[in-house]
């Protein structure tokens, strides 16, 4: 779906930040390893608590707190209280900057849910109608302010566009229209949200920099560009397209060519690479097997 803006499986994502799975960040406390190495439904009853401390703990190991402020923004735990730590830390202007990227990618899947389930039923809500409304004014003002650093400029457009606002479009033109070879990247990944930039995301699929090509490649599969098909089927391919090229590329047939994909990705289906065999598996709908369960 055109909303689902997340760059890969996972909690949470984005284009610049991503701890989850480095296990030798310094400073990883014993609690957030275990977190980390089992999913969330299976962690503890402290997992909130433990979050919650690390996230607000500034003398804390920076190392603990990245990572926490990555798994803060899992849905088996954010609320209101999580929610507004993260947007503390994202505000922070004496904060380190990859610690307030983080923190400011975390508060997107929450802005999803509420944007669209609502708040009618209070059973069902991840973060309450004023702390959605706040972190939605604060991300746009911090994205706005050009005495903040580019790096929380950019994460909080990519967070913000999971519960669209009038003012992204334009921030998203922008954004692409500046030049920046960063900015652009991230321009692309935001049109995911929005439709009606059809003609900017197939310029970007040419583009000479991987990571705004990959971006684009997804867009297109999000929105069905059929116009996109040539682009896709020379990367599918190609023995020299980059792996994550690749591996969006494969994710785009399943959008575009889903009758075709069983063909069109015969020859990837026998890789050496795992990771390339299991987007494979899931372009054609087919089980995967992980050495011991499907899933």
């Amino acid at each position: 779906m055109a909303r689902q803006v997340s760059l890969v499986p996972g909690p949470v994502t984005g284009l610049c930040v991503g701890t989850k799975n480095q296990y030798c960040v310094p400073g990883f406390s014993m609690k957030l390893r275990e977190m980390v190495d089992v999913p969330p439904w299976e962690w503890p009853e402290s997992a909130h608590e433990t979050l919650l401390t690390a996230v607000r703990d500034r003398k804390a190991l920076h190392g603990d707190r990245l990572v926490a402020a990555e798994l803060a923004g899992d849905m088996a735990v954010i609320d209101d209280e999580l929610a507004e730590a993260l947007l503390a830390v994202t505000e922070a202007a004496d904060e380190n900057v990859d610690l307030r990227c983080q923190a400011a990618i975390s508060l997107g899947p929450a802005l999803e849910a509420a944007d669209i389930d609502g708040f009618d039923d209070p059973d069902d809500l991840v973060i309450g109608e004023e702390t959605f409304r706040r972190i939605q004014e604060t991300l746009q003002r911090l994205h706005e302010d050009a005495e903040v650093p580019k790096e929380v400029r950019r994460h909080t457009l990519e967070a913000s566009v999971r519960a669209p606002q009038e003012w992204h479009r334009e921030a998203v033109r922008r954004a692409y229209d500046s030049g920046d070879t960063e900015w652009r990247r991230t321009a692309v990944f935001c049109m995911r949200a929005f439709p009606g930039f059809d003609d900017r995301i197939l310029e970007a699929l040419e583009s000479e920099d991987v990571g705004t090509e990959i971006q684009a490649v997804l867009a297109a599969a999000a929105f069905e560009l059929q116009k996109a098909w040539p682009h896709i089927e020379a990367l599918i391919g190609s023995e020299q397209t980059d792996k994550e090229l690749l591996l969006a590329a494969i994710e785009a047939v399943a959008a575009l060519r889903p009758a075709e994909a069983g063909e069109v990705l015969a020859d990837l289906a026998t890789s050496d690479d795992e990771d390339i065999v299991e987007a494979v598996q899931e372009a054609m709908g087919l089980p995967i097997f992980d050495g011991e369960t499907l899933h």
